[in-house]
């Protein structure tokens, strides 16, 4: 059975290339064109995947992606603009899985969106895994973290990223050894949306994301999880 995916895009160009490149790769595609017709359809209809536009009327992406996230794991690939690194640090705080910047080309797109559900699969066929790192406790089967037995709120990726990291406390993961992991292959996107997710971790674990203790930078290799 084909996946489905939604593309919510609001310039027509945009969105009928998007749809054709994707029905071309087998992928059964549905479009909207505004954020509130967008999130009733997201919670509506089962879809493997969202192409999801920041600027819409209605809703903006932003508010669609945070509020779809709260509900639902879907992976959603966010369509920014080229100089959009605001956008794009928001989209992912919100819950975003990755990004495409405007212009893009088709090819770029179709391999996200073909790494993204890959991702997915093998996320859900995942045995029963409990990682603990300190105070950190990640369930990778329930997809769920609690830092000192109280919550914590991650996305997929997130969780991922996390999980890499405690499976091996106190050893360094460069950036790219990391981004591959969570794509499941050597196509690792963009580096810097790393550095976006562990920001995003930080602000989920540490006491003060300004000076982190579990989640540390090290210098000019990459990242390592401590015991706290």
């Amino acid at each position: 059975m084909p996946e489905r995916i939604l593309i919510v895009e609001d310039e027509p160009a945009i969105a009928e290339a998007v749809e054709y490149a994707l029905k071309a790769e087998g992928f059964e595609v549905e479009a909207v064109d505004d954020g509130n017709d967008a999130l009733e359809q997201a919670r509506t209809r089962p879809y493997d995947l969202l192409v999801l536009d920041l600027m819409l009327p209605g809703l903006s992406g932003i508010e669609v992606c945070r509020r779809l996230r709260e509900e639902s794991p879907v992976p959603i690939l966010m369509l920014t603009a080229k100089d959009g690194e605001v956008d794009r640090v928001l989209g992912l705080e919100v819950g975003a899985d990755d990004y495409v910047a405007k212009p893009f080309s088709m090819p770029e797109l179709v391999a996200r969106v073909r790494a993204l559900l890959r991702r997915r699969k093998l996320d859900s066929g995942e045995r029963t895994t409990k990682l603990r790192v300190g105070e950190l406790e990640l369930d990778l089967a329930k997809h769920e973290a609690r830092l000192a037995d109280e919550h914590v709120p991650l996305t997929a990726f997130e969780l991922k990223l996390l999980a890499l990291l405690a499976a091996e406390p106190g050893h360094v993961f460069s950036r790219r050894e990391i981004m591959a992991h969570l794509w499941n292959s050597s196509y690792v996107g963009d580096e810097r949306a790393c550095d976006l997710h562990v920001s995003n971790i930080r602000r989920k674990i540490e006491r003060d994301p300004a000076q982190p203790e579990r989640l540390v930078t090290v210098r000019g290799s990459g990242y390592k999880l401590q015991p706290l």
